[in-house]
């Protein structure tokens, strides 16, 4: 079996809203050699949401009837819950200091994904959105880069998002395009001959996670990762995949 290796991407510049993200990390892929086929991009949202322009000045929000109240029971800037609400399908839980929702694309984070760790300086009141569709980042990513390397590999986007009942943040993928999100296990056999009945492999979250190893969490400052040598087949993908369906959800 074929290692497998992680390259972090490093030299990227800080990423300014219009920023052409193909061009800056097909530079930094060019410096590593270029991609391969079955290379795996794994790209950190916030780089993606900075060139997409998702930044809200707290300034110029004016907070609704809702998120004044909200604001009252979480303690939190009314302004911020307001910009949280807009990406908010349905507020699952709330109390001092933490607001948990359904986001508006399906999966279930706090505060909607709203930042502002590594957005802008201290002291600027200033918060990032997720991208308004990740899946479509991902396939405008790697459609652009194929054309650029003549290649055509996986992109995956990843934040950090915690977990209901373990501590500590991991990396999940928000946006897939070119690789299953999940593959469907069931119906291979394991090592004595059992043939497995229920097994669903979250190939996007283990990819993200394990980029999120040197993508960080602080002051690292590696946007992307070059994931090679795992084996997956190829098709178009969507982290959709991934959301557990309500009827399914036996935590809500």
């Amino acid at each position: 079996m074929e290692p497998v290796v992680l390259l972090p991407l490093e030299g990227l510049p800080l990423v300014r809203p219009g920023d052409d993200l193909v061009a800056l990390l097909g530079e930094a892929l060019a410096r590593i050699g270029g991609p391969r086929p079955g290379d795996i991009l794994v790209v950190a949202q916030k780089i993606v949401s900075k060139a997409e322009g998702r930044f809200v000045r707290l300034a110029d929000v004016v907070p609704s009837p809702q998120a004044v109240e909200l604001a009252q029971l979480t303690g939190k800037d009314p302004r911020l819950v307001e910009v949280i609400l807009w990406d908010t399908a349905e507020v699952l839980r709330a109390r001092p200091g933490l607001i948990i929702v359904e986001h508006r694309l399906g999966f279930v984070c706090a505060n909607a994904g709203v930042d502002r760790s590594n957005v802008a300086p201290e002291g600027e009141e200033v918060v990032l959105r997720l991208p308004a569709d990740p899946d479509a980042s991902a396939r405008r990513l790697r459609e652009g880069l194929a054309q650029r390397f003549g290649v055509d590999l996986g992109v995956v986007i990843a934040d950090s998002h915690g977990r209901a009942h373990r501590k500590g943040v991991i990396g999940v993928a928000i946006g897939v395009s070119g690789l299953p999100a999940l593959e469907d296990w069931r119906g291979r056999r394991d090592l004595f001959g059992y043939t497995l009945q229920h097994t669903e492999v979250a190939l996007g979250d283990l990819l993200a996670s394990a980029a999120t190893l040197l993508l960080g969490q602080a002051a690292e400052g590696v946007p992307a990762v070059l994931i090679r040598g795992v084996p997956f087949t190829p098709r178009e993908g969507s982290a959709r995949e991934l959301i557990r369906e309500r009827i399914h959800d036996l935590f809500r």
